[in-house]
This record gives C-alpha cells, sequence and structure tokens, in this order.
C-alpha cells in the first residue's frame, strides 16, 4: 500500500543538498573518495585543514554528491551522506558545461514512483524527489533524485537513490569509486569492483558515523557505467539518516537487492534525458600541493627509531598518515603540508604562538581527538612558515580516531612532533 504525497520539490531539494553534501564528503569514499579525514587541531583549526583533507569518497561532488570528487553516500531529501550512501546523489560533475536543454524530462514525481515500483512490496512515506529540468525555483539543477521512508514490516527506513551523469571520457579523481581506507573511516564490510559490461560498482556497509556514536547504519551501492550514468541507492535502518531512533536491525536491501536496484534499466532512460555533459579537457590540470606519496615518504623517514610502521596511507595531495607501534601500542599519525596558507595566520597563530629565528611561527595543543573515540588523545604540533607555507602533525594514543584508545599517551612526544613539522626537507 503506497502513501502518496510527496513534499515540494523546494523543501526536497534544500533536505536533500545537505545529504548530498554530505555524501559527497564520505568518499566518494565511497561513496565518492574517501574523505580524507586532515583535521588537525580543534574547533576553527580543524576546519581550516579543508584544502588537506579530501571527502570520500572519496569523493566528491555534488552529484545530487563525494569520500572528494566522489559522492559518497548520504540521504538524499531524507537527509544524504552516508557518502555514498542513501543519497549516493551528487557527483562531482561540471554541471557548467551543459547547454543542452534535456529531452522528455521526467518530475520528481516519476523519479519517486520508479524507486517505489523497484523496492519489494511495502509502505513509503515521505516521499520527496526532483526530476531531470529541476523544479519550482531550481530550474538549472540537473541533478536528479528521490528519497522515501520505507517500511517492508520490519520497521521503517530511509532509502534514497541519486542520479547523474557525466562525460564517459571524464577521468574519475583518485579514490573515487573505491572503498574507504579503514584507518579514516570505520565500516563493517566494502568492496569496489568492475563488472562484466564495465561498470563500476562499489558496495558499502558502514555505520552514519565511523565512532558508532548511535547504531544508525548507512549501506550503500554506488555505480557508474561506461555511458556515464551514475546511480547510487543509500538506505539506513532509522527512518531518517540523522536524528532519528533505529527503527530495525538492519537497513531493508542486502548488498545483492542494493547491487540490483542500482543496476535496473529503469534508471537509464531518466539519465538519459539530462543535458550530454561537456567533452573534458584532452589534458586534466594537475592537483595542486605536494604529492601525498612523497609527504609519506619524508614523514616515515624522520620518525625515530623506536617506532616501527604498521600502517599507512594518505591522499592525493597535502596529506598522509602512519599507524606506529612502539611495543607500547597502535598510534596513528597524520600530517597535513599545505603551502599558501597565510590566511590562517590571524586565526590560528595568536600572540601566544612560539616564532623561531627564521621567522616559523609554532602553536601546540593537547586534547580530546576529533571523530570522539573513548578515551583518545590528540596532540598536534602546527607551524607556519613566513610565506605560508604550513605544516601541521598530530598524534593518537589510538590506532584510529573511531576507537578507543590502545595505550596512555601517543607513541610520539610533543618535541618529537616539533622537530618533525619543522623540518626543511617539507619544502618542495
Amino acid at each position: 500500500m503506497r502513501e502518496n504525497g510527496a513534499q515540494d520539490d523546494r523543501d526536497a531539494f534544500e533536505g536533500g543538498l545537505g545529504a548530498a553534501m554530505k555524501q559527497a564528503g564520505e568518499g566518494f569514499s565511497v561513496a565518492g573518495r574517501p574523505l580524507v579525514d586532515g583535521g588537525v587541531a580543534r574547533g576553527r583549526r580543524r576546519a581550516v585543514l579543508r584544502r588537506g583533507a579530501v571527502v570520500t569518497g572519496s569523493v566528491a561532488a555534488l552529484a545530487v554528491i563525494g569520500v572528494g570528487g566522489t559522492y559518497v553516500t548520504g540521504d538524499i531529501g531524507v537527509s544524504q551522506d552516508g557518502g555514498n550512501g542513501a543519497a549516493v546523489g551528487a557527483q562531482a560533475t561540471d554541471k557548467a558545461g551543459r547547454t543542452e536543454e534535456p529531452s522528455d524530462p521526467y518530475t520528481g514525481q516519476q523519479v519517486i514512483r520508479t524507486l517505489e515500483e523497484l523496492l519489494p512490496p511495502g509502505k513509503f512515506s515521505k516521499q520527496t524527489g526532483r526530476g531531470t529540468t529541476g523544479e519550482g525555483d531550481r530550474k538549472d539543477v540537473h541533478a536528479p533524485y528521490a528519497s522515501v521512508v520505507y517500511d517492508d514490516g520490519h520497521g521503517k527506513a530511509a532509502v534514497s537513490v541519486s542520479l547523474d551523469r557525466q562525460h564517459p571520457d571524464r577521468k574519475l579523481p583518485e579514490g573515487e569509486l573505491s572503498c574507504p581506507d579503514k584507518n579514516l573511516n570505520a565500516f563493517e564490510s566494502c568492496s569496489a569492483t568492475t563488472l562484466e559490461d564495465g561498470s563500476r560498482l562499489v558496495l558499502f556497509k558502514g555505520w552514519e558515523y565511523p565512532d558508532r556514536r548511535v547504531e544508525t547504519k548507512r549501506w550503500y551501492a554506488d555505480l557508474l557505467t561506461p555511458e556515464g550514468y551514475r546511480i547510487s541507492v543509500t538506505e539506513w535502518n532509522a527512518p531518517a539518516e540523522k536524528d532519528a531512533p533505529v527503527s530495525r536491525p538492519a537497513p531493508p536491501l542486502s548488498s545483492a537487492r542494493l547491487k540490483a536496484l542500482v543496476r535496473a534499466e529503469e534508471w537509464h532512460p531518466i539519465i538519459a534525458s539530462l543535458p550530454e555533459p561537456a567533452q573534458p579537457p584532452l589534458e586534466q590540470p594537475a592537483p595542486q600541493g605536494q604529492n601525498g606519496d612523497v609527504i609519506l615518504d619524508k614523514l616515515i623517514k624522520q620518525l625515530p627509531g623506536r617506532l616501527a610502521v604498521k600502517a599507512s596511507g594518505g591522499q592525493e595531495t597535502e596529506y598522509a598518515y602512519v599507524v606506529v607501534d612502539d611495543g607500547k601500542g597502535e598510534s596513528f599519525v597524520q600530517i597535513n603540508v599545505q603551502p599558501g596558507r597565510s590566511d590562517v595566520e590571524g586565526e590560528l597563530f595568536g600572540p601566544d604562538a612560539k616564532v623561531l629565528p627564521d621567522g616559523t611561527k609554532v602553536t601546540t595543543s593537547q586534547g580530546p581527538g576529533e571523530k570522539g573515540g573513548d578515551g583518545v588523545q590528540m596532540w598536534t604540533v602546527d607551524t607556519l612558515r613566513p610565506d605560508g607555507f604550513r605544516v601541521v602533525i598530530s598524534a593518537f594514543n589510538a590506532a584510529n580516531q573511531n576507537e578507543p584508545s590502545t595505550r596512555e599517551t601517543p607513541a610520539l612526544t610533543l618535541p618529537e612532533l616539533k622537530k618533525i613539522a619543522t623540518n626543511k626537507t617539507w619544502r618542495p
């Protein structure tokens, strides 16, 4: 039995956009490229690391989304990001390059109806959606999506889909349509495969919050076909992405059903009606900032000899991490290397900052970790050269920020962190 009553498209857009952006951040991680968690300090100090951390999710973009040119999942309408979660919707597609008007446009109601017809029998409520031409006050938006609350008799669950179209020759950003780094984003399971028809598929099972502050689960499927059709479906075990009590042990659709849903041919006519994306440039612009692999190599070479590297990773530019162990437990260490950050000087380097003979400003902090893991402590040294070249490094008393602490203090001391951050080797 279906309870029709989609809300107006403007409300849907506002709700879905936030969700999509969130998702995009997680990855395209999964949903997009996994958003690297480069935040280093607290409060505003974290915010200024936006350039150093990706979002998988990798990924993201705003296709409706991102884990960062990636559009991870989330709930679009109900609320998306999850990263490639619920509304794996908005991708990082260049909408500005689309000039043709879509043919045979689809309304938001038609997108909602398609989602409902493809789901197993059940009751539907709180439907929101947007069609292929944009509706209401946003006729310039080409990012169709649908979001519903679905009840199969075992509890209500938010389910959303986002659709987009990109040029077949567009090169995916690093990390997009791949699984997130488990040291940065905890999850139950994830697979990223290339199907027999050449499509790229990510199937993800995780939580709305990696630190599991609540038991809201977010599962999603993210598909990109050789034609450039992007379909993302996200589901939760609650009637909303956030701020709603868990209503069932797990989301309603298994990985097999999610796979079948994103591969359904019914989505193709809707996406095909979107304006044809512009041809991508023959040469993609080179990423700005130092290469992440180079940063990682420099970091490892400067670690004290007592530390054994157990894991490592990072992102394409500006960020890297290691998990080290001195025999007393694993410790997560992350670093951002960012040129041109004079804009944060007044915000992060106040009158109490120490000034070295070469003019480098240095601040230190010790406090709780950013992700909320039980007992996690974060020690940070932040440095800014006179020309705006910034190096900020943090160490934790845990193998990652999402899980409880594994040792009393981080494996590196503040003086050791300062020595690394101020080393001249960071200059390109």
